[in-house]
């Protein structure tokens, strides 16, 4: 039989792990864009994003609020609970040194849309060390171009921001991530970083 003390020191190496844990983070938003829940790791990872230094702050990141936003449209045509078995909105963010995995998933209610709720994970998926980008053009035999691609994507760059920074058409880049998809074996942005940052 177990003490008060020896149930007491549990609970709080229980607390310290979990605290020292590396995600994934959750938030729960009840439609629209109302947190109901947060847990302490996500919301540091919120407060990194939106550079305020106060844990205070209620500031949701933009990146986060996008998701939110598409998991909310997304809410209005899949409106049934077994819609969302197969189906996520997912985003990498780039922050400080540490790539975050951010997805999105609808819970829906039936009778309104204002009473759905949006789950949202955040997960660490790696450092970013300053030799990603050769290590991934050995790894798939990317092209000069093709790594300069992936270096603009890792920093969320759209197709238009990454043809205007190395000055070619954004059809051109829309080939470029092709290619690099052929050769990551993936069929998403999201996907080729996960093989990149891997």
């Amino acid at each position: 039989m177990l003490d008060n003390m020896t149930i007491e020191h549990s609970a709080h190496h229980t607390e310290s792990l979990a605290a020292k844990r590396s995600g994934p983070g959750l938030l729960i938003f009840r439609t629209p864009m109302t947190l109901v829940y947060r847990d302490p790791w996500a919301w540091r990872r919120c407060v990194e994003m939106s550079g305020y230094g106060a844990a205070t702050s209620r500031k949701i990141p933009p990146a986060i609020q996008n998701v939110c936003e598409e998991v909310s449209e997304q809410l209005k045509v899949r409106t049934e609970p077994k819609d969302w078995e197969q189906f996520r909105v997912r985003r990498i963010v780039n922050h400080t040194d540490r790539p975050l995995l951010v997805s999105g998933l609808g819970v829906p209610h039936r009778a309104r849309l204002q009473s759905a709720h949006i789950l949202i994970t955040l997960a660490d998926i790696g450092r970013r060390p300053d030799g990603v980008i050769e290590q991934a053009r050995k790894l798939f035999l990317f092209t000069d171009r093709e790594a300069a691609v992936v270096q603009h994507v890792l920093k969320g760059w759209t197709n238009k921001q990454i043809a205007l920074a190395m000055t070619i058409t954004e059809q051109t880049v829309k080939e470029h991530i092709k290619h690099i998809m052929q050769k990551t074996g993936t069929k998403t942005r999201t996907g080729v970083l996960l093989q990149v940052l891997r």
